[in-house]
């Protein structure tokens, strides 16, 4: 289903994060013209297009949906790049986090480094960035009073995510580690370095 969305934009409901992520790309690697932002989520995609007659923009992401659902269908599509993150596991809530799920420090860092998580969606910040795919038993809720100020670069995880702080900022997530790689940089281009369907690899440093 195709809904309006404000005065410019129209929101795609996908039902599904990968239709997000297939529609996302698709429409970035054939941008229609008088797109000027495409914001995926979990279930929708959000294309704002003032300069796009609202008509012919839902014409065109019917033509994209019905296309990437075929795509998925018959299993092809492009692979995204695995990005490694290395990351020091010495969080201020790394202890804590291995309390209540139960098992031991260096357990915690082994199911976090052990598997590979996909950005699901960008948001919260610039360059915050949802992780899926973490480790079921990592899954814990998010601090009852979130700290004022988490530094860049701290590694966290809450819910069913995890994340890396692109900036200072604050935040409730349950720190585990730190990475020295910039996974927002205003001077980069593009200035973040996931995005949607990115693959993402954990590495201990």
């Amino acid at each position: 289903m195709i809904r309006a969305a404000g005065e410019h934009g129209l929101l795609v409901e996908t039902g599904s994060l990968e239709l997000s992520h297939r529609l996302d790309a698709a429409l970035r690697a054939r941008r229609p013209d008088g797109v000027v932002e495409i914001v995926p989520g979990p279930e929708t995609v959000l294309v704002v297009a003032p300069g796009l007659d609202r008509a012919r923009l839902r014409v065109l992401l019917e033509e994209a949906v019905l296309r990437e659902r075929d795509r998925a269908a018959a299993g092809t599509g492009e692979e995204q790049p695995v990005v490694t993150i290395p990351v020091v596991y010495d969080g201020a809530d790394l202890d804590s986090v291995a309390e209540l799920a139960g098992i031991p420090v260096d357990e915690v860092v082994s199911r976090h480094a052990g598997r590979e998580l996909v950005v699901g969606w960008l948001g919260f910040a610039p360059g915050f960035a949802y992780l899926t795919g973490l480790d079921p038993v990592l899954e814990l809720p998010r601090l009852d009073t979130p700290r004022t100020s988490v530094p860049a670069g701290s590694v966290a995880v809450a819910g069913p995510y995890s994340a890396v702080y692109p900036t200072a900022s604050p935040g409730g997530w349950r720190l585990i580690g730190r990475t020295s790689t910039r996974v927002w940089d205003v001077a980069a281009e593009p200035p973040s370095l996931f995005r949607p369907g990115t693959r993402v690899r954990f590495e201990p440093a």
